[in-house]
C-alpha cells in the first residue's frame, strides 16, 4: 500500500511539473494559488458530472444504498486522513499508514456484515411476501 501511495504522489508530481511547465512555456505567469484555483476547480467540475452521472444511474436502478456507501467511505477516507494528520501534528500518536488501512479494513467488514444480515432479511420478507400470495 504505500508504493501504492508512492507511486499516486510521483504521477501528482509529474502532473504539477507539466502544469507549471506549460504555466511558463506559454507566459501566463499564473501563481501557485491562482494554478490551484483553475485545477482545483476543473477537476471538481469533471468529478461532479461524473459523480452525477454515476449516483443518477444507481438511484434509478434502485441502489440507494451504493451511493450511501460510496459517500460514507469518501468521507471515512477523510476523516481517518485527518486523524493521523492530527497525530502527528499533536504528537498524541505516530502517524501510520497501516492505522488508515486497518479503520478502512474494519469499515469493510462491519458493513460485509450488515450487508449479509440486510440480504437474509430482506429474502426472508420476500418469501414470506410470495407464501402468502399462494395460500388464498
Amino acid at each position: 500500500m504505500k508504493a501504492l501511495l508512492y507511486g499516486i504522489v510521483g504521477y501528482i508530481y509529474k502532473i504539477h511539473e507539466r502544469l507549471l511547465s506549460l504555466n511558463d512555456s506559454y507566459e501566463f505567469n499564473f501563481n501557485d494559488k491562482q494554478l490551484h484555483f483553475l485545477v482545483i476547480g476543473i477537476l471538481g467540475m469533471l468529478m461532479v458530472f461524473i459523480v452525477h452521472g454515476l449516483f443518477k444511474y444507481l438511484a434509478e436502478h434502485n441502489h440507494v444504498m451504493v451511493i450511501s456507501w460510496i459517500y460514507v467511505f469518501t468521507l471515512l477516507i477523510v476523516i481517518t486522513f485527518a486523524i493521523e494528520i492530527g497525530q502527528g501534528i499533536s504528537h498524541t500518536g505516530t502517524m501510520d499508514f497501516e492505522d488508515i488501512v486497518f479503520g478502512m479494513g474494519g469499515f469493510l467488514l462491519f458493513f460485509a456484515v450488515f450487508a449479509v444480515v440486510r440480504w437474509v432479511v430482506k429474502s426472508l420478507i420476500k418469501l414470506l411476501k410470495d407464501d402468502r400470495k399462494y395460500d388464498d
